[in-house]
């Protein structure tokens, strides 16, 4: 299985990314395995889609990290779990 996935921080910066075994990428995310993600700790999971194929998971990382309307139509449809929809709402 590979999984495309969405994650979080405290900000509310979301980070998109791509990986074989979520839970283990989520812990190197929050250990500082990746430039960006290192400097924005913590990390939380919001949303993950997973694909029989490696392609088709790596074409959709892609597409939402390319398309700026793609993620955001993807984040109106998951807007009661991130942190800034909710603040918006305070």
């Amino acid at each position: 299985m590979f999984y495309v996935y969405l994650l979080e921080n405290k900000e509310g910066k979301i980070y998109v990314g791509y990986s074989h075994d979520l839970k283990a990428r989520l812990k190197r995310h929050n250990r500082g395995g990746a430039k960006f993600t290192t400097q924005h700790r913590p990390w939380k999971l919001v949303y993950y889609e997973a694909y029989l194929s490696e392609g088709d998971a790596r074409r959709r990382e892609k597409t939402l990290k390319n398309y700026g309307s793609t993620l955001g139509q993807l984040k109106a449809r998951i807007r009661e779990s991130l942190i800034d929809e909710r603040n918006l709402e305070s």
